[in-house]
């Protein structure tokens, strides 16, 4: 698979020794010497991994790299000469794919960024898979709701509540859960 990589180096002979060890593979390498403007660079070229070469980091160094180079919606490794236990923990919670001591070593890249990329990519899915169970458990705890308002405004049991709900829906070609939504909303408007 042929990537668009961004290299965030600013020496000049290592970052041509990783493009190098990059373009056998296919790679289109785009390299960036200049942290400054970091954010609206990344977004502008808007790459499949971001590389980031930091020698010595601080924690706010850290951060700002991390958020610049948008974790959330791709690969983002760092490389690093020395860290700490801090620094470590807190590149992983801005959700770094790989954290690499001991810098950016041009023979090692391509492993560590296939490593970035599985990662990223688990935890992808683990995000998406949160997200749709918060969602089915929000919907499950309103249509309950709605239910509860039915059972107690016309006197009928749970499954009846349900039914009419469903029914009611389906009539309209909607969700029971947008039908819910709807009458829980009018029923908050009513008391």
């Amino acid at each position: 698979m042929k990537l668009h990589i961004v290299i965030v180096e600013q020496d000049e002979a290592r970052a041509k020794l990783v493009m190098e060890s990059l373009h056998p593979l296919g790679h289109q390498v785009t390299v960036v010497s200049e942290v400054s403007g970091l954010a609206r660079r990344v977004r502008d070229i808007a790459p499949d991994v971001v590389l980031i070469e930091m020698s010595n980091p601080s924690r706010d160094s850290l951060e700002e790299m991390a958020l610049a180079s948008d974790p959330m919606a791709r690969p983002v490794a760092f490389f690093v000469d020395r860290t700490d236990r801090d620094l470590t923990q807190q590149a992983i919670e801005a959700g770094v794919s790989a954290y690499v001591v001991d810098g950016l070593q041009p023979e090692r890249v391509a492993s560590v960024m296939d490593a970035a990329i599985a990662r990223f990519q688990m935890f992808r899915r683990m995000r998406t898979e949160l997200e749709t169970t918060r969602r089915a458990l929000e919907e499950r705890k309103l249509i309950d709701r709605a239910k509860g308002i039915l059972m107690k405004a016309r006197g009928i049991g749970e499954d009846e509540a349900y039914a009419l709900l469903r029914r009611t829906a389906m009539d309209q070609g909607r969700k029971v859960a947008d039908i819910a939504a709807a009458l829980v909303t009018a029923a908050g408007l009513l008391s």
